[in-house]
């Protein structure tokens, strides 16, 4: 096994394959491995040209696109680190971001909140006029930088250690996720979220064509996986709940023969919804992992084993280890619900830059679910802490009242959050976002739920949201809206669509 720097890896396929083979398809533009080397020696060579070097951060803010893979790679080819962030930040946000990357070079349209001091370029700027002379590409000491807002607001970088080189013919991280060499992969997420990013690239690195979308679309998602015979896609449940929202008459008119693996991840999936994925496509093509942007260990399970332990994520894979941890840091007992700790093989995966880390001395670390292990050492995930509602000293798992509220056909999304209560502490409020062109009835969806939940998890007031709840890497920024929701009553705001009694009371 022998690793490239991952500056070289355009260049390999570029010489091993056809001078049309693609290596990107976007709308409106396909790439070729070809013309990919070239562009990125050529951005390689003009970022240099700014003063970026070995190690230094490249920030990249641009949607998804040619450009950003292109920017990637020659930050890459440099042995710079890419800090991927998103191009809609607000500025007061961005300017947060920036000032923790520290970056080199900024590479973004739109990015507000940068220091006049950074260069910024824009993502099309390439320095076509420089000499043609290719860069020999150098390593990186760390591979990646994915920026978040956090789900508190409060920005952070989570620095990946593994090192920018990569060995595309041997047992690497894309063969764990069974992402194919030479082969085709639909990417319908954005690449400012770990994901998607890390996805993308790893087929990249296998020297398999990425398919990109520049923003999900339900049916356009079907018609690419059958126009390009893609083998291998990533879908977050918000995804796949408007997949199958679809007419039964245009998922039918879609064949989608060629798919091998459709991973999900990111936020839990229903457990309908999942059925019916499996039922349609077949168990074995139907994959969960859970994992953090940390990394340092992954769990993974097919659809044939979620059948016969529903509601599970797997067990760890890939080397490491993970446990459930009571509060006083002694270990669970089997199916008890604890906070979950990983110990990855190989020592510390990442680093956080602005925020504290929740690491034992040992080597264990926590990203803040809660879950429980089986006998077996099948995972079950329960809820992030942060998010857990205590109400009258019972445990509200958020996860579990919105996968009931997205079974209703009415319902496209709903986040659920925990309010101020006087005599409970906390009690349950639900935003729904309808599905389209349906008229949300709350009436008609608390009896839904009357059926499916215990009294007390049901949600004592609703909300309507004009607005998207969860991006199109069905992210969340549940803490906000929680924090937001709490100001409005302090300010004698109240929900009343409507504010529902509890069953029971007169």
């Amino acid at each position: 096994m022998v690793s490239l720097p991952i500056g070289d890896l355009p260049r390999r396929y570029a010489e091993r394959k056809t001078p049309t083979a693609p290596a990107l398809i976007y709308p409106g533009a396909t790439v070729s491995w070809r013309e990919l080397a070239k562009r990125v020696d050529r951005r390689a060579r003009f970022y240099r040209s700014l003063g970026v070097s070995r190690d230094d951060r490249v920030a990249i803010a641009l949607p998804n696109g040619p450009d950003f893979h292109e920017a990637a790679f020659a930050a890459w080819t440099l042995g710079a680190t890419p800090a991927v962030l998103s191009s809609r930040l607000p500025a007061h946000e961005s300017a947060a971001l920036v000032d923790l990357v520290q970056p080199r070079l900024v590479v973004g349209d739109t990015l507000a909140g940068v220091p006049a001091s950074v260069p910024t370029v824009a993502g099309r700027a390439a320095g076509d006029d420089l000499d043609d002379v290719s860069p020999p590409a150098e390593v990186a000491t760390f591979w990646k930088a994915m920026c978040s807002g956090g789900s508190t607001g409060r920005p952070k970088i989570i620095v990946d250690h593994m090192r920018g080189e990569y060995d595309p013919d041997g047992a690497g991280l894309h063969r764990l996720l069974q992402i194919p060499n030479d082969g085709v992969m639909l990417n319908p997420g954005p690449l400012y979220h770990n994901g998607p990013f890390l996805f993308s690239s790893l087929a990249l690195f296998a020297g398999s064509t990425v398919v990109g979308m520049e923003r999900f679309e339900a049916e356009e998602a079907l018609r690419l996986i059958e126009a390009h015979r893609v083998q291998w896609v990533s879908l977050v449940p918000t995804m796949m709940h408007r997949i199958w929202s679809l007419p039964q008459a245009v998922r039918d008119r879609y064949d989608l023969s060629s798919l091998q693996v459709v991973l999900h991840m990111a936020a839990p999936c229903p457990p309908w919804l999942k059925r019916a994925w499996i039922d349609w496509l077949g168990a074995e093509k139907i994959w969960e992992i859970y994992a953090g942007t940390e990394g340092g260990g992954a769990t993974f399970i097919r659809g044939d084993e979620w059948l016969a332990r529903p509601g599970s994520v797997g067990r760890i894979a890939g080397g490491g280890l993970i446990k459930a941890v009571r509060e006083d840091g002694s270990a669970c007992a089997p199916d008890e619900i604890g906070e979950l700790f990983f110990r990855p093989e190989g020592g510390k995966p990442s680093h956080y830059v602005g925020a504290d880390e929740k690491t034992s001395a040992d080597g264990w670390f926590s990203i803040g679910d809660l879950g429980r292990l089986d006998a077996d050492g099948y995972v079950y995930l329960a809820d992030r802490r942060t998010d857990l509602i205590i109400r009258g000293g019972a445990n509200i798992f958020p996860a579990e009242v919105e996968s009931a509220l997205v079974e209703h056909p009415s319902v496209a999304s709903a986040i659920v959050v925990g309010l101020p209560c006087e005599e409970m502490g906390r009690r349950v409020h639900a935003i729904l976002e309808p599905a389209s062109a349906a008229t949300i009835e709350v009436a008609d969806v608390h009896a839904f739920l009357m059926a499916r939940l215990a009294k007390y998890k049901l949600p004592e007031s609703y909300e309507l949201s004009a607005q998207p709840l969860r991006d199109d890497a069905g992210k969340a920024r549940r803490s906000a809206l929680s924090e937001e929701r709490a100001r409005w009553l302090a300010d004698g705001r109240d929900f009343k669509v409507p504010h529902l009694r509890r069953p029971g009371e007169a």
